[in-house]
């Protein structure tokens, strides 16, 4: 009856079945006074540690049964039921001991897979924000550093275009040169400086507002684009975020008119409303080369940035051909 007891871990419910058969075996040739219990204690406390909540009720069935068959030949040679009893107890004790132990490894187990899932979580959120901020300081430097040298291959190319003509033409386009860059070297040390430690000195510049949109078309007036800017409605009650992202957006638009559009006139709308921001960048080109001199069209990072700037706010962008020529960028920016 004790040899089943080997395969208790492995396959505890063959084992008490063995056992149980094992009891009734040595009942043939000994008195139930004589049997040992403690192989039937092992394997059922075995089942029960091992099962389920079922499997201990269905084990703690079996082994009060099975006393009670131990008892019941002996009934009439003077054998009482109170013979049993303490057995009964005892093995119905290694059952409930059994599901008790089971019963805390579980709630430990799931302890430890909330644990871990919390972990996972914690993991794909951090992950998740590094991907974010990658991307904003990808679009912070995508805008400055494409506007500022757009602004200035168009500058240079004017300059060298009047070099000989018209000295005082050479000279500012040489100024808007240095300003557009200077401007660029001051957005992009306080973009970069986001990659510092805290408590590192960041020269830190405002990422652009609604109020900064005529500062955009300082570029475009330079190269000879007749630039009308027209701002509708309550600026200073526009979000910093919203503003920012509208900064940015007719930023590349602007950029885009440089180099790609050759256009005479271009035209900047803003309409602030109670529930949404509402702007237009359209200009007259068709796609020629900026003044200067040919510019690569680039890879479309720029729309992409400004789709992606819109859609972060919940907004949305659109950008293309006007029905009757010139190019047009609109976004809406809800407050």
């Amino acid at each position: 009856a004790t040899v089943p007891l080997l395969w208790r871990r492995s396959a505890p419910q063959l084992a008490l079945v063995a056992i149980v058969a094992g009891v009734f075996a040595c009942l043939a040739t000994i008195t139930p006074y004589d049997v040992v219990v403690l192989p039937l204690l092992v394997s059922a406390y075995s089942v029960a540690v091992t099962g389920d909540r079922l499997r201990s009720a269905l084990t703690a069935v079996v082994v009060v049964a099975t006393t009670a068959g131990a008892v019941a030949p002996y009934l009439d040679e003077g054998a009482d039921w109170s013979d049993g009893l303490f057995n009964a107890v005892a093995l119905v004790l290694a059952v409930v001991t059994g599901e008790a132990v089971r019963a805390r490894r579980a709630v430990r187990l799931a302890t430890l897979a909330r644990e871990a899932e919390r972990e996972r979580n914690q993991r794909a959120e951090a992950l998740r924000m590094v991907a974010e901020e990658r991307l904003r300081i990808a679009q912070e430097v995508h805008d400055v550093v494409a506007h500022a040298m757009v602004a200035i291959n168009v500058q240079a190319g004017m300059a060298a275009h009047v070099l000989d003509r018209s000295p005082e033409r050479t000279r500012a386009a040489l100024r808007a040169i240095k300003d557009a860059s200077s401007v660029a070297l001051t957005d992009l040390a306080g973009t970069l400086g986001a990659l510092r430690d805290h408590g590192d000195a960041v020269p830190f510049r405002p990422t652009g507002s609604l109020s900064g949109l005529e500062e955009l078309a300082a570029p475009l007036r330079g190269a000879g684009i007749d630039v009308e800017v027209a701002v509708k409605g309550p600026e200073d009650l526009v979000p910093a975020a919203i503003g920012a992202a509208a900064y940015r957006i007719v930023q590349e638009a602007t950029t885009n008119i440089l180099r790609h559009a050759g256009a005479r006139r271009a035209s900047i709308t803003v309409e602030v409303t109670d529930d949404a921001v509402d702007l237009a960048v359209e200009d007259d080109g068709a796609a020629l080369a900026p003044v200067g001199g040919p510019v690569d069209a680039g890879t479309g990072n720029g729309l992409r940035g400004m789709t992606e700037r819109a859609a972060t706010l919940g907004g949305r962008l659109d950008a293309g051909r006007r029905p009757d020529g010139g190019w047009r960028v609109h976004a809406v920016l809800p407050r």
